[in-house]
């Protein structure tokens, strides 16, 4: 298992070098960084995007991507080391590389009506089309698409006529080849550039989906036409409202025919158009930074929540409803396309834009589009990281949240290192390749001082003195390293021989070691990287430990007192250039590379017997160390840094027990961002901590439930809603309009105001008809808003809400939040219908009102947690486990948010947190605690387990366990025995006879395992085993207390060739049974591999076990037709009735399960960072086939590999390898 554990990343942004670098198709779209394309996918469940692949094979810049057309899993990319490549999204891999291209494919795309042929051309041409396979497979060139006068720009197959192509070029004018035509080479130039060499470059190009000849052409400065591509004539010119505005990139609206979309190249403004139009309908401004690229969705995302249409009436009298018509502008013939618009900007922002609701559903604002050379954390407020990029920006982003806070100007040229100033200057200094170096004020947003003394030399590094904050240190290829002050006066010029690639300023006030190199003798080669190594940080609190990043794509972790590499990450795609530790958490570690990505890292997992010390409240001693001693070889992990010692310090002078605080303290030493102190600062809201004591940043995270109004009431949180634009023209009044208008003043002024408010309503005019609704009744008009409300959501408007509110019906608000994935606004809502702000406008009944009251806050406070629980999980499923955590902490619910923790393996925070919580937590804490001590006999560290064990009570089997399985020898064995109060190796023996002709096989069991001879323990307890499930109405509950004591004998006993059999029945059993308790804990990825694998088991070894394989299957076959509901991973896949046997297998099955003790435990397990992609993902699973996706797991042969969540589900329910050798997995 990786030490390292990836727990966040920060995505690069959109390339702006090349035009075709988004692509769409269903329900993902991807967009291109310089070497890497990010796919999102629609999660249905939430109904948002999320970054489901990275693929990263180019070594060079990616010049196109193209989506087949034909299949939603396959598409393909060109880099400019003359490489094409066609990927499968669903399987994440290569399905097949071009390398020689004859040529850089400048652009690319799929053959329409050709299932699998991909053209691409260089910028001069030719044309060439890859067959990728069949009889005709191979490269072949375009007979006419050649020998052109001007660099092509881009190209676009017509997506109806076979094999028709138009091609825009850098002068402006067109070229348009179709078989069985004469070719239109240079046709079709601006009027404006006919006779001239001016260049006017084409920057986008679409055929027109519903017209075999129309294209639909923009040239930067001349703007867009739509053309005849048979006359060659062109049949409009639209116009731009201002003459500044250019067109950078356009595209069709499938959902809206003849509608289109541009994007202006100066500033983001998206524009809406109609081919009947000149002008355009409508103008969005989504950004200050002009567009790059575009692309409209062919189906919009699927809202879940739909609300039963009232069925029409075939009748109309005086009180029936209306049927009402669906809301429109005022200018209905050109409403808003319900259209989603991919947009890339210029600054490498990416979103998702919802033209008819004219809102994101999805942005990604500011992100690095080319190599990251540096990053570093803010020395006063480590919660902001700031980068340098090659694309000539610094960009500062939260860490907490991965969204960038603040960017510099840019223009900078290559950015290649950056230095925070000291203290709350809030000012950066950068390097940059020939520009010099400059201190950037972040607050106001501009430069405030250059430095020149390196003339056009590179500066490599900048470093400001945090001692002295007037000072700043710089080095660079002209061989001098200057020091200056803040003012631009040189200090101090060392010359070196060469260039000078690295300076630093000493942080230590107090000491000046000195280090002798003249003995000629290199202390330590540290080998394992293939290329050169850019990146070197050492750990600030354990002295040994050095981290390094290199050009061969990975980052290696040494132990430096033994030249040994503790792990190596592969996660990066490109050089590794920057690493950074994080100030106040020093095993969270940030690094930068090539592929144009941060990511963040936990090395915590590399002190885990350390981190144990502090749980087990052992001595000072085994926690804090000095670093000569901490340096020595073979000597425990201790922390020996300023951090690990102001704890101390601080700990120190509190009075009573200061256990609490010191769980609390290191706990957020050594957890990564993204969750913890948020934790801890519900657990104190909970523990009844005085609210002024909360610190300021409390109120941006998740709030406990009862901060949450008072806190939100004055934000005065702004809820998104859709504003209509009123267009002016459009198509006159239906006849028919008029004639309802006219009845219904007629009924008006009859004084049937039920009628004319029916009428308005079908005539769409809402708001008339609410108004007087009341002169019918009140009950009239909540009826009334209740139907808008129900038309509202139909149409998913968020105008919605109003209607909601003012009549009380927070169940309907909530649903439709939820169903939008809204999940917070849906919280917000809840909460506030609790504390009594939404006044319910019920009928009162017989029983007087003050009883549904109660009904009414029995069910807000069912529906705040039903929300609180879906937000829980949203988080959950995101690999965020303690924000989920944080969730059910907020609702006082401390068992969820303990099972939360357990099942999102944060073991060690769980044990702190729920013994800070205490009585409450107590079950899962303990719980934790076992599951601990199983990690500590993976690290050997048996006494540490024992002690974990101790903490909880009713110990003795727990106990009983760790002493069966500990491996040492007799006199070391009874040690442990004495600590854990049990009887002497000798003695054991004596006591299993003894119980065994008492005939309490349960001691006899217990006994056996404890002496020298554990495998007198088998054949007794599986021979008990296998007479119980002979029987038709066995249980777990009979069973599993002795398999589960069995599965603790010694390792080494259990291999023996003289246990063959036993240990094959014994993992048979255990396989069986796991397979159980999988399906009682709702495991489903593990089910369908722990019954392969028993089955597998029983087929391949000699044993004598009551099972056959068919029932097994049968069984299977029951459990997936009986809960196909619930496993169902798509919307489409059908679903079939169970049969009668398949419900009776499954009813029995049941029988034998028993009740979970702790809530909330049911579920699948997620940890942290399992939803984020690597580019490392080459690891297959052994039990799904499929690619690994987060952390991974080895298993005992160093080949086959598990997925971490899957590894930690299957030793939770059966101990034993997946490979069937016996050997524990241990995977905590």
């Amino acid at each position: 298992m990786s030490q390292v554990r990836q727990v966040g990343l920060l995505a690069a942004g959109c390339q702006p070098w090349n035009k075709d670098v988004c692509a769409a198709h269903g329900d993902r779209f991807a967009y291109c960084a310089t070497l890497a394309i990010y796919v999102y996918q629609l999660d249905h469940r939430y109904n948002e995007f999320k970054l489901h692949a990275i693929m990263s094979e180019h070594k060079k810049t990616i010049t196109a991507i193209s989506w087949c057309p034909h299949n939603p899993d396959l598409f393909a990319s060109g880099s400019t080391d003359n490489l094409v490549i066609i990927w499968n999204v669903a399987e994440r891999k290569v399905v097949v590389k071009l390398d020689n291209t004859k040529g850089m494919p400048a652009s690319l795309s799929w053959c329409w009506n050709a299932d699998d042929a991909v053209a691409f051309a260089s910028h001069r041409g030719p044309l060439f089309i890859w067959t990728i396979s069949g009889p005709e497979s191979g490269v072949t060139v375009h007979r006419e698409a050649h020998s052109f006068l001007s660099d092509i720009c881009l190209f676009r197959w017509h997506t109806q006529k076979r094999g028709k192509v138009a091609f825009g070029h850098i002068d402006g004018s067109l070229s348009i080849f179709q078989p069985g035509n004469k070719s239109q080479k240079h046709v079709l130039r601006p009027e404006s550039l006919e006779g001239t060499d001016e260049e006017d470059p084409v920057t986008a190009l679409e055929w027109d989906p519903l017209s075999t000849d129309y294209l639909l052409v923009a040239n930067l400065h001349y703007g867009i036409r739509l053309v005849d591509s048979e006359s060659l004539h062109c049949i409009t010119t639209f116009n731009f409202p201002s003459a500044a505005a250019s067109v950078q990139c356009l595209a069709w609206v499938p959902s809206a025919p003849g509608m289109f979309v541009t994007g202006d190249s100066q500033v983001g403004v998206l524009r809406i158009w109609n081919v009947s139009r000149t002008t355009p309908i409508d103008n969005f401004k989504l950004k200050k930074t002009g567009f790059h690229c575009l692309h409209v969705l062919n189906s919009p995302p699927r809202k879940k929540f739909s609300v039963q249409s009232p069925t029409k009436n075939h009748y109309m009298s005086s009180t029936s409803e209306a049927v009402a018509a669906r809301t429109l502008t005022q200018n209905q013939a050109f409403s808003l396309p319900p259209g989603h618009a991919v947009c890339c900007f210029l600054d490498g922002g990416v979103g998702l834009y919802d033209m008819g609701a004219r809102k994101w559903d999805f942005l990604r604002d500011l992100g690095h589009v080319e190599t990251i050379f540096d990053c570093k954390f803010k020395p006063d407020d480590p919660n902001l990281l700031a980068t340098a990029s090659f694309d000539g920006t610094i960009k500062v982003w939260d860490i907490n949240t991965l969204t960038a806070v603040y960017t510099s100007p840019g223009n900078e040229g290559v950015i290649y290192s950056l230095s925070w100033a000291p203290g709350d200057l809030n000012c950066i200094a950068g390097a940059t390749s020939r520009n010099g170096a400059f201190i950037w004020d972040v607050k106001k947003g501009k430069m405030v001082q250059r430095f020149n003394e390196h003339g056009k030399n590179g500066i490599f590094c900048i470093a400001w003195s945090h001692k002295d904050s007037k000072r700043i240190a710089t080095c660079s290829g002209d061989g001098f390293c200057i020091i200056r002050t803040i003012d631009g006066k040189v200090l101090h010029k060392y010359k070196h021989p060469a260039a000078v690639f690295g300076c630093d300023w000493s942080q230590n006030n107090n000491s000046v070691r000195i280090w002798d190199y003249t003995q000629d003798a290199c202390i330590n080669v540290l080998s394992g990287h293939t290329a050169p190594v850019r990146g070197l940080v050492w750990n600030t609190e354990i002295p040994y430990l050095l981290i390094s990043g290199s050009w061969d794509y990975t980052i290696k972790v040494w132990d430096t007192r033994e030249g040994t590499c503790l792990d190596t990450v592969y996660d990066h795609g490109a050089d590794v250039y920057g690493l950074t530790c994080h100030p106040s958490r020093p095993f969270t570690m940030a690094s930068c590379s090539r592929d144009s990505t941060v990511r963040l890292w936990s090395l915590t997992p590399l002190i885990t017997p350390l981190q144990i010390n502090i749980l087990a409240d052992r001595s000072w001693e085994e926690i804090i160390g000095n670093t000569d001693y901490a340096v020595e070889q073979g000597a425990p992990p201790l922390l020996c840094g300023k951090v690990s010692r102001d704890i101390k310090q601080e700990i120190e002078k509190l009075t009573g027990n200061p256990r609490v605080e010191k769980l609390r303290w290191f706990s957020e030493c050594l957890s990564p961002p993204g969750g913890s102190d948020n934790l801890w600062n519900l657990v104190a809201v909970i523990k009844g901590q005085d609210d002024s004591l909360l610190p300021q940043n409390y109120r941006k995270g998740i709030m406990h439930l009862k901060h949450l109004i008072q806190f939100r009431t004055s934000e005065a949180q702004e809820l998104t809603t859709v504003k209509m634009s009123k267009f002016g023209g459009g198509i006159g009044v239906p006849t028919k309009e008029q004639r309802l208008k006219a009845a219904a003043e007629i009924h008006l002024r009859l004084g049937q105001i039920q009628r004319y408010c029916e009428l308005m309503v079908e005539l769409g005019e809402w708001d008339k008809a609410l108004s007087i609704a009341p002169g019918v009744s009140v009950k009239y008009w909540k009826k009334l808003m209740q139907r808008r409300a129900d038309q509202l959501i139909q149409e998913d408007k968020d105008d919605v809400i109003p209607y909601c509110v003012a009549t009380g019906d927070v169940k309907k608000l909530v649903n439709f939040f939820m169903s939008r994935g809204q999940l917070k606004e849906a919280l917000l809502v809840a909460q506030a219908a609790c504390e009594g702000n939404m006044q319910t406008l019920h009928v009162s009944t017989p029983k007087g009102s003050s009883y549904s009251d109660d009904i009414y806050k029995e069910d807000f406070d069912d529906l705040l947690h039903k929300v609180s629980k879906e937000l829980a999980e949203w988080y959950f499923q995101d690999g965020r486990a303690v924000l989920a955590a944080c969730c059910h902490l907020a609702v006082d619910d401390i068992e969820l948010a303990m099972a939360y923790l357990i099942r999102g393996n944060e073991l060690e925070l769980a044990v702190c947190v729920g013994t800070v919580l205490g009585e409450a937590a107590a079950p899962a804490t303990h719980y934790a605690l076992e599951l601990l001590a199983r990690k500590c006999m993976m690290i050997s560290t048996w006494n540490l387990a024992a002690d974990l064990l101790l903490l909880t009570p009713d110990n003795e089997l727990q106990l009983v366990k760790l002493c069966a399985f500990y491996p040492g020898c007799t006199e070391e064995i009874n040690d442990l025995h004495e600590k854990c109060k049990l009887p002497p190796v000798e003695e054991c023996v004596q006591l299993a006879e003894t119980a065994h002709t008492e005939g309490n096989l349960f001691e006899t069991v217990k006994y056996y395992l404890l002496s020298q001879e554990p495998e007198k323990a088998l054949p007794i307890g599986i021979d008990f085993i296998k007479e119980c499930i002979k029987s038709s109405d066995w249980t777990l509950d009979t069973i599993y207390p002795v398999l589960d004591l069995l599965s603790y004998i010694p390792t080494e006993k259990l291999v023996l060739h003289t246990c063959t059999e036993s240990r094959n029945e014994l993992l048979i059993l255990c396989g069986y049974v796991g397979a159980l308790l999988a399906i009682q804990r709702q495991y489903q990825s593990i089910i369908p591999a722990l019954y392969e694998y028993t089955s597998q088991l029983l087929k391949r070894r000699e044993v004598s076990v009551p099972l056959k394989i068919e029932h097994l299957s049968e069984e299977l076959d029951a459990w997936r037709a009986c809960t196909q509901s619930i496993n169902r991973s798509s919307e489409e896949s059908p679903y079939t009735t169970p049969s009668d046997s398949q419900r009776m297998i499954y009813a029995a099955l049941l029988k034998r399960l028993k009740e979970e003790p702790l809530k909330g435990i049911i579920g699948p397990d997620y940890v942290t960072g399992s939803n984020l992609p690597g580019h490392s993902d080459i690891h297959i699973s052994c039990l799904t086939g499929l690619k690994i996706q987060g952390p991974v797991f080895l298993l005992e042969d160093g080949k086959s590999a598990i997925s971490l969540n899957d590894a930690l589900m299957w030793a939770k329910v059966n101990p034993f390898s997946p490979l069937g050798t016996g050997i524990r997995l241990n995977p905590f």
